[in-house]
């Protein structure tokens, strides 16, 4: 899942950023209300964590553009948690709101059911054929056997198993699973891939739809 961490206290952005990486989310940062909008008119982010009080363009400013855009979902976070404002920022965009100082365990657990809700709806556990893989858990099974995955491996199988046997392309890919770091160039994808059907086994579950990018053979 791909999250924009939008916060301008440097420390604390480099805390959850590392956190939300331990827990398998690709991640990227913005600094500010205008490089936040900068990145999403560019990058298909699955959830954006925004803080309100943003220098260069408020956040609520923001809040209102992604709405409008209808392409993320916006979990906003303030200093405040008064009923008032917690109304407002909901009633300007926000599909989620959680006051500061927060538990990182509920953050993490709100952008993952965000992330839940794109459209199509994401059931919390994902399954195709003898494969059950839990992103709330970080465990992944294929006929009772644990497959011990891999960050990157594990959130390929996930986008691959949320797409329900669609084709899902290798830039796709690279930007779900990766973050802005990654060269759009490397042939980290199909190594990956590559990984991942070694350790998932026979009979063969990842399928190449040639020129087009991979799916699941359920």
């Amino acid at each position: 899942m791909r999250v924009l961490l939008v916060e301008d206290e440097h420390s604390l952005a480099k805390y959850l950023a590392v956190g939300l990486r331990r827990h398998g989310f690709a991640v990227d940062l913005a600094a500010d209300g205008g490089s936040a909008l900068d990145k999403c008119a560019t990058t298909p982010y699955d959830v954006v964590v925004l803080d309100r009080d943003l220098p260069v363009v408020h956040g609520d400013a923001v809040c209102r553009e992604l709405a409008e855009r209808g392409t993320a979902r916006v979990l906003m976070l303030t200093a405040s948690g008064a009923v008032e404002d917690r109304v407002s920022g909901l009633a300007m965009g926000a599909d989620d709101y959680l006051g500061k100082p927060f538990a990182f365990s509920e953050l993490v657990a709100r952008v993952r059911a965000l992330g839940r809700r794109s459209a199509p709806a994401r059931p919390p556990v994902l399954r195709a054929a003898d494969v059950v893989l839990d992103p709330a858990r970080r465990t992944a099974e294929r006929a009772g056997r644990l497959l011990h995955l891999t960050p990157k491996e594990f959130g390929v199988l996930e986008q691959l198993l949320a797409a329900r046997g669609a084709v899902v392309s290798a830039e796709t890919l690279l930007d779900k699973v990766w973050d802005e770091h990654a060269d759009p160039f490397t042939n980290a994808v199909r190594i990956t891939v590559g990984t991942l059907r070694r350790k998932l086994g026979e009979p063969p579950l990842v399928a190449t739809v040639t020129g087009a990018g991979y799916r699941i053979e359920a």
